[in-house]
């Protein structure tokens, strides 16, 4: 049986990538660790709007943490390695690997990213799309040979 979505209607034209994108944002919603914040930051001079996400890391390293873009989605890796070398009387912090994604709309661009004080920050900036009408000349029709 074809599954029906709210996208499938035959006026919205070219629109199945963004219900691939619903599917993988579905997916990788379940996942709790690390906690984060999505923040719109106040507009620059130039009004590009700026948006930042915030992910609690502590205990992690620069070198621990891995941040790549692909195919609009950005994924946040982190991987500890535990230290075999230490003998632990009670343990409470997990030598802990995550990996934390988002899918990016269109325009969206990945400006900087920073860690200070176990949170690390992610600027995005949207670029507001140019607006462009166009007309559209109709053609002779093709007569049967």
């Amino acid at each position: 049986m074809a599954r029906m979505s709210l996208l499938s209607s035959p006026l919205l034209l070219g629109f199945d990538e963004i219900e691939r994108l619903v599917d993988r944002f579905g997916k990788s919603a379940s996942e709790g660790y690390p906690p984060y914040n999505i923040e719109r930051l106040k507009a620059s001079e130039q009004g590009v709007e700026t948006l930042r996400i915030t992910l609690a890391v502590a205990g992690f390293t620069r070198d621990q943490l891995e941040i790549t873009l692909e195919d609009r989605q950005l994924c946040v890796r982190g991987r500890q390695v535990d230290e075999q070398d230490r003998e632990y009387l009670y343990r409470g912090i997990a030598a802990r690997q995550f990996q934390r994604t988002f899918v990016l709309a269109d325009g969206i661009e990945v400006r900087s990213a920073d860690i200070d004080n176990g949170l690390l920050m992610i600027d995005l900036v949207r670029h507001e799309p140019q607006k462009m009408v166009r007309t559209i000349a109709i053609g002779n029709p093709v007569k049967p040979p």
